[in-house]
């Protein structure tokens, strides 16, 4: 695109990747699908840095990145050159100059020519020492443990940077912008911010539009329709187009998809990723504080949702770091329970591998551990199932109780571990037989939130090996820039719960909250939230038009970038019902005093009756958000529990059956 495209109209920031494993053939199908300016893709989590540190440990050092980002560019970086459409991405992971070494061989084999710019300093594996000696503690953010106390070294330890050495080395002319731990929504904030010629200093809010915008396509499909609680309403699921972002010079921006794609971009889809895995109301980034509480979503046409209300604060003077460490090893056995009797069969099990009754199974691994007749140092045990009267399959008829153990020693984990179930196999209970051969222990990390002072960071951006010397600098944080968001809870026992005096005696009937409110939950280190919302009046509307059953609206197709000014001028929000806006809104009032009653979220989760939470509510978006720390002890790598991502958290919550006012639902009834 000419320089005098830049800044007149919206960028429009596609998205082809929200997880290391994603679909291959998503950049392709981005850059054939229609114009866009910048293809960007997320591959890292938090899991992931571990996945690459054993990548590095096995093929040696260069190797620790995301191959399959290679794949994708084979498929598309031709075409990509001849558009003049950017590629940025973090695939890079623990070794973005190895990732760059790679494109650079398939690009000249290739005979491209391809300006390939690096973006590093995010990586303090080989600093820990040094900076630990220099006395940086290294807190962890869940429970405020010292990882200087723990003596034990680091798999891989990374700062997550912001955009500004994307922005840097767009202006400097690369083509493809490969970084290490960058915030997933770094991608789009620093492409955003070229474009616009942003002042990282000052431009706040319009930085904070592109932050929420990055947000919502960084995890790719799950914007368009992708694990969604209202799923049965999306059209063509099995083939979910991924998103774009068009972001305007102010900061607002359209969350949409290519036409002829399969899914939903809608009101719900959109808030439901908003949701996604956030914490305080004020979301922070390396770049800025964007205010959640102000945001506004309106459906402006098919698949068309536009963000506005945007508002930007300084960001925090620290840098949040992903730290692994080997924390051991681990071994699992999963036996099936068939029939009746299971509690009594889990208990004969149990005695016999560990020495514990069912009934001593409480308290947390470690004290189980210390009770029980194996020498390990956690042991873990789940009873899944219980007895089901004349069951009529097979399935109906099994429950499966699951031991789990873990040590440093991996003899411990091992046959020391598994025997006695082996050995017990002709004398235990009727029916007996696991769902898999006993095998080793297996090594498992720990994941470490903490944080580092940001003058400790130096970011560096290199073009084909060449310095870039302009990297934008943020804004600095003053006093009392961003108000305080609510605090950690204590926990309070479901039995104090009261249900909200406004509907005392309103009727209602009992029914899954999932009849009324939407959820999306997820994971952040050992926290878990999930986000709860009532659904926009408008989502009836937006599901027709995507699904083609009405055509109301007048749809400009965007042929090239240049049409997309002329869309947003020509398109507005769509008209609600006043009475269904008002039924929305009294909806969320009772969400809202039911979540934050004392007592609410131990009697819908009651796995965290005993742990503290924080509620953080959006009224914009008529929903709330409850985090809930420790629940998923110290991460997914290490935690043994059910769920350990924590993403089917919001819908065991929806399924939890509550008195809901009459007057809320539909037709008054669920």
């Amino acid at each position: 695109m000419s320089d005098g495209a830049r800044g007149r109209r919206p960028v429009r920031i596609a998205n082809c990747s929200g997880f290391f494993g994603d679909r291959l053939s998503a950049a392709a199908e981005m850059v054939g699908g229609g114009p866009i300016d910048v293809l960007t893709g997320d591959w890292l989590a938090e899991l992931t840095m571990l996945i690459l540190a054993r990548q590095r440990m096995k093929h040696g050092p260069g190797s620790g990145y995301a191959r399959t980002f290679l794949t994708q560019m084979k498929q598309v970086l031709r075409e990509c050159l001849e558009r003049d459409i950017k590629v940025v991405t973090n695939a890079g992971g623990l070794d973005p100059g190895g990732l760059a070494d790679a494109l650079r061989e398939f690009a000249d084999e290739a005979g491209l020519d391809l300006r390939i710019a690096v973006v590093t300093g995010d990586d303090l594996s080989t600093r820990m020492t040094d900076l630990v000696a220099d006395g940086q503690s290294f807190t962890n953010l869940d429970t405020g443990e010292a990882f200087a106390d723990l003596g034990v070294p680091a798999l891989a330890a990374n700062a997550y940077l912001g955009g500004t050495g994307i922005t840097a080395a767009l202006r400097a002319g690369a083509d493809v912008v490969i970084c290490g731990r960058v915030t997933d929504a770094a991608l789009v904030i620093g492409s955003a911010a070229w474009w616009h010629d942003w002042d990282y200093g000052r431009d706040l809010d319009e930085l904070a539009g592109a932050l929420v915008a990055g947000h919502v396509i960084e995890c790719g499909a799950q914007a368009t329709g992708g694990n969604y609680s209202f799923f049965t309403d999306v059209p063509d699921m099995a083939d979910l187009g991924f998103p774009i972002a068009e972001v305007a010079a102010d900061g607002d921006s359209v969350i949409t998809k290519h036409p002829g794609t399969g899914g939903l971009v809608s009101v719900g889809t959109v808030t439901a990723q908003l949701l996604y895995e956030i914490g305080p109301a004020h979301y922070a980034n390396p770049d800025v504080v964007a205010d959640f509480t102000a945001i506004r979503l309106a459906q402006v046409g098919r698949d068309r949702v536009r963000i506005t209300g945007n508002r930007g604060y300084p960001p925090p003077d620290t840098l949040k770091v992903s730290l692994n460490y080997l924390g051991g090893f681990r071994n699992s056995m999963t036996l099936v329970l068939t029939g009746m009797q299971v509690a009594e069969k889990a208990d004969l099990a149990l005695r016999q591998i560990c020495g514990l009754g069912l009934d001593a199974i409480s308290g947390s691994p470690r004290e189980l551990a210390e009770r029980s007749s194996l020498a390990v140092r956690e042991l873990a045990v789940d009873l899944v199932g219980g007895d089901h009267p004349d069951p009529g399959s097979i399935g109906e008829a099994q429950s499966r109780l699951i031991v789990t153990v873990k040590d440093p020693d991996p003899d411990k984990v091992g046959k020391a571990f598994t025997a006695p179930a082996v050995e017990s196999a002709l004398a235990s209970y009727p029916g007996m037989f696991p769902t898999a051969p006993p095998g080793p222990g297996t090594p498992y990390g720990v994941f470490w939130p903490t944080t580092i002072p940001r003058d400790l960071i130096d970011i560096r951006v290199e073009i084909d090996g060449s310095p870039v010397a302009d990297i934008p600098s943020v804004a600095v944080r003053g006093d009392g820039v961003v108000a305080s968001d609510d605090g950690w809870h204590d926990a309070v026992p479901a039995e104090r719960f009261v249900w909200p005096e406004r509907h005392l005696g309103a009727p209602s009937t009992d029914a899954p909250l999932g009849v009324l409110a939407g959820a999306r939950s997820g994971d952040k280190g050992g926290s878990a939230n999930v986000g709860l919302w009532i659904p926009d009046p408008v989502e009836p509307e937006a599901v027709a038009l995507a699904a083609g059953e009405v055509d109301t609206l007048v749809i400009p197709e965007i042929r090239t970038g240049e049409d997309v000014a002329a869309v947003w001028h020509d398109e507005s929000s769509l008209e609600v019902d006043p009475a269904a806006e008002l039924r929305a809104d009294e909806g969320f009032r009772w969400l809202e005093a039911m979540v934050s009653a004392p007592g609410a979220v131990s009697m819908l989760v009651p796995e965290a009756a005993d742990l503290p939470y924080r509620l953080v509510v959006l009224p914009n978006l008529r929903a709330v958000n409850v985090v809930i720390n420790g629940l998923l002890g110290r991460g997914v790598s290490e935690n043994s529990s059910l769920d350990p991502q924590a993403k089917g958290l919001g819908e065991y919550v929806r399924a939890r059956v509550v008195p809901i006012p009459l007057s809320l639902l539909d037709g008054g009834a669920p």
